[in-house]
């Protein structure tokens, strides 16, 4: 493949069984951090450019978090997960008892809670990921940033555009404590391991 266009049916439905098995995965970790249910609609998993991506996770000037990690190892290339206003005050409200109004106000405690939040969820897909191919797969440690959501997709433009256009989207609905919460999380390996990663995924599922 010279690009993520060239994912044949076969592929994306491998890649959509690693959204599942993260999911479930997900939504049990998260279960146990928080000390509450935490459930975890299916996922749809699709390939966009990067506009179209920003465009589906909302406004490209509304301010967001987002949590980045780089995959190495068997695999190079990164993840990306994006935290709304609305997840973000259910997340501090369940641990610390606390709620914002303006990303100005996270403490350093809260950046804390929400940067493990967005590592599980990106831990949990990439182990659903390495389990099914049979790969390794190194996470860095991870970062949170926040700023307009054009800003934070400015980041795997930079590091990935040279090669593609086009990412994958891992998008799902949390169900938790009544609220219905966006899920946005971005795949990015590099083309070399998009090649690699799907022939142990076929192998692994054919």
């Amino acid at each position: 493949m010279n690009s993520y266009d060239d994912m044949n049916s076969m592929e994306q439905d491998v890649i959509r069984e690693v959204g599942s098995i993260g999911t479930g995965n997900a939504a049990s970790a998260l279960s146990g951090l928080l000390g509450t249910e935490v459930r975890m609609m299916l996922p749809t998993v699709s390939v966009l450019d990067f506009n179209d991506a920003m465009n589906a996770i909302g406004n490209p000037e509304t301010i967001v978090a987002a949590v980045l990690v780089g995959m190495k190892g068997d695999v190079s290339g990164i993840m990306l997960f994006i935290l709304k206003m609305d997840l973000i005050n259910d997340i501090l409200g369940i641990l610390l008892g606390n709620h914002i109004e303006q990303y100005e106000q996270l403490s350093e405690m809260d950046v804390s809670a929400l940067n493990e939040v967005g590592n599980i969820m990106i831990s949990s897909y990439v182990n659903a990921l390495s389990t099914l191919a049979g790969v390794d797969i190194g996470l860095s440690v991870p970062e949170i940033a926040v700023n307009m959501l054009g800003g934070i997709m400015s980041v795997p433009m930079a590091e990935l555009g040279y090669q593609t256009d086009k990412l994958m989207m891992i998008r799902g609905k949390f169900v938790l404590q009544g609220d219905t919460l966006d899920s946005d999380l971005l795949m990015l390996p590099d083309i070399d391991s998009l090649n690699y990663l799907m022939k142990k995924l076929v192998q692994s599922n054919g």
